[in-house]
């Protein structure tokens, strides 16, 4: 997960009771896989004494920030969203590399082909 950004920043009160997605995304921050996956990322905690309510900001490699609100988004939530975005990054990068323009553009009348589709074998078929 680390692997797709540069700077995590968890913002919590530890008095709160709000804060169960704050300590469970920093334990997965703090893993030794996840910090192998990316030594570089910085990993900031904010212990805040204020009613202010628990978040997450997080910023991609690409240096997109993105906020969680910590009190209605769980942290595997949270963790889901960051992979799915860094795999559309590592794809943007792919592309780029390629010397592809991106985002691709399919043309729309490509759009509206029909698709032969094909059949699943039937299992006597396949044991032939």
């Amino acid at each position: 997960m680390l692997k797709f950004l540069s700077k995590v920043k968890i913002e919590f009160n530890a008095l709160d009771p709000r804060t169960a997605a704050c300590m469970e995304f920093l334990a997965q921050c703090n893993a030794r896989t996840a910090k192998e996956s990316n030594p570089s990322c910085q990993l900031l905690v904010k212990r805040r004494t204020d009613s202010f309510p628990p978040q997450i900001s997080v910023t991609f490699v690409n240096g997109v920030e993105e906020v969680f609100d910590a009190t209605s988004t769980p942290a595997q939530t949270i963790r889901k969203m960051i992979l799915e975005k860094g795999q559309q990054l590592e794809t943007e990068q792919m592309f780029r590399e390629a010397g592809e323009k991106w985002p691709v553009l399919i043309p729309e009348e490509e759009l509206r082909q029909s698709f032969p589709g094909t059949k699943p074998r039937k299992a006597e078929e396949k044991k032939q």
